[in-house]
């Protein structure tokens, strides 16, 4: 099938080693391919309206476990300053992206992915451009970061972006710092230079993952997830589909949190956010990112359990415990997000979804083990994940190795709650489902790496992979099979399957 792509304009080759830089790790973002004429029907319904069908407890707790979440979610709320003489929270900075968890977890509810002006539920615009001038900073806010695009972080792809053979960064550069804050007196950290790297290409970005159900994964065992990638073995290998799991190095057990499966637990996973996304110290993560004294103001950890200095101190088991206990309990006790109820359309659509081959990733189902929580305990549900490690294709490659996972490897999305998320893939692209369909395509035409500017609509073929000093080679997505399929469907067939997907 053909596909048309925008051409590169006149570029200045071998002249400097930025512009080298530029086509060799400018981070990977599908060009718009323009659909056959027959298949121009098709289109996405769009975020579905109506309440929130996520960002509750689940449902069969007990009493005590129902107070703990709504306890923990009041943690997951609460806004930081530096101090806590601001805002009630403190610990922030000197770098950040948000001051709150629910600042970014916020669509369709409390817990879900980034917020926006196209939510049916609640519009708002990206909070992380009040976010610049807050309380007196001085920051100014990034051109990737506008007031109708996703919540999102930035993280540089080589520490030198001049030079091939500086070793890989892939670390979060956070967008703002506390300067100018008139609770972080004296305090003169710049923000990262943003827009000469955005000109090198070694900027790449990720949004917030959705944490509904995230409990139920956790307590799914390893054993059942390699069961379940080996059940597919076979029918995946027929399509080209691998699948492998990110492990920690510690333990050797399989890692599943985060857009790379990099972080092994909840715990983990809130307490790496916590540090990197709102600058909080914590008992998982408790030293300050690389920065200066002046702009340190609390003592570290700046989030710990209460017992720790307070041995008199009563209270509930909340009160208690740590930001972070309470960030992983509110995850941990989150349910999952409630499907539409289904129609005739969304019926064939769920046949169609298998039928092509969507299910060898998204997997449809899983079992927990033995859960701590009431009804939790071997339990069903629906992630449409397999929580694997495979290989997207240059259109999506980010240039960021992750534990096992490599530059352009994703952890399978899970697509629950997705009739109600505004926007989609590792970066928020686009919030246009079929767009996001057609981004797991990489061609396999010229097996060399596909790059695409940071203005989105610019294509160069080069002889590099996303890694520095050698050469390597990008031989498509393992999604390929799999999208030919959705482009063998019909108008109608197709429409169904984007209506199905709107439904979960």
């Amino acid at each position: 099938m053909l596909r048309s792509m925008q051409s590169l304009p006149p570029m200045r080759g071998e002249r400097s080693r930025s512009h080298r830089l530029w086509a060799v790790l400018a981070a990977s973002f599908l060009v718009a391919t323009a659909l056959p004429t027959a298949h121009a029907q098709a289109a996405d319904p769009g975020p579905r309206g109506g309440p929130a069908a996520a960002g509750n407890f689940f449902s069969t707790l007990n009493a005590d476990e129902q107070t703990l979440f709504n306890q923990a979610m009041g943690r997951f709320v609460e806004t930081d300053s530096v101090t806590g003489t601001l805002e009630a929270g403190k610990g922030l900075g000197p770098t950040f992206n948000g001051n709150s968890c629910a600042q970014c977890h916020a669509q369709p509810a409390v817990g879900g992915s980034s917020p926006g002006l196209i939510s049916p539920q609640t519009p708002v615009p990206n909070p992380q451009v009040a976010l610049a001038k807050l309380d007196g900073a001085a920051n100014s806010v990034p051109s990737f970061i506008t007031a109708n695009g996703p919540v999102r972080e930035a993280r540089f792809i080589l520490t030198d972006s001049t030079n091939f053979s500086s070793p890989p960064d892939g670390g979060v550069h956070a967008l703002y710092t506390i300067k100018g804050r008139t609770d972080a007196p004296g305090c003169t950290l710049a923000q990262p230079a943003f827009a000469k790297e955005l000109s090198r290409g070694n900027v790449i970005f990720r949004i917030p993952t959705p944490t509904f159900g995230l409990g139920l994964v956790e307590d799914t065992s390893d054993s059942t997830l390699r069961s379940n990638l080996n059940a597919t073995a076979s029918s995946r290998a027929s399509l080209g589909i691998g699948g492998s799991f990110n492990t920690s190095g510690n333990d050797g057990s399989i890692t599943r949190f985060g857009w790379k499966a990099q972080n092994k637990s909840l715990l983990v996973f809130a307490g790496e956010a916590y540090n990197v996304e709102q600058g909080v110290t914590n008992e998982a993560f408790p030293n300050e990112r690389g920065t200066n004294a002046a702009c340190n103001f609390n003592a570290t950890p700046e989030d710990s359990s209460n017992i720790l200095n307070h041995g008199s101190t009563t209270g509930t088991l909340s009160e208690m415990s740590s930001d972070l206990v309470n960030f992983a309990a509110f995850m941990r006790l989150l349910a999952p997000p409630t499907p539409a109820p289904p129609t005739a359309s969304t019926t064939n659509g769920a046949k169609l979804f298998n039928q092509i081959g969507c299910n060898l990733c998204h997997s449809t189902s899983l079992t927990t083990g033995t859960s701590p929580f009431t009804g939790m305990s071997h339990f069903t549900y629906n992630p449409y994940s397999d929580f694997a490690l495979h290989h997207m294709g240059a259109n999506l490659a980010d240039g960021i190795s992750q534990g096992a996972a490599g530059p352009d490897q994703f952890r399978t999305a899970p697509l629950w709650g997705l009739g109600q998320r505004l926007f989609f893939l590792h970066d928020g692209r686009t919030t246009d489902l079929v767009a996001a369909i057609q981004a797991h395509f990489s061609s396999t035409t010229n097996c060399t790496t596909v790059s695409t500017s940071q203005s989105f609509n610019v294509l160069t073929n080069t002889t590099k992979l996303f890694s520095p000093g050698t050469s390597g080679t990008s031989c498509g997505s393992e999604g390929n099979a799999v999208i030919t399929n959705y482009d063998g469907l019909s108008p109608s067939q197709q429409q169904d399957l984007l209506n199905f997907l709107r439904s979960l």
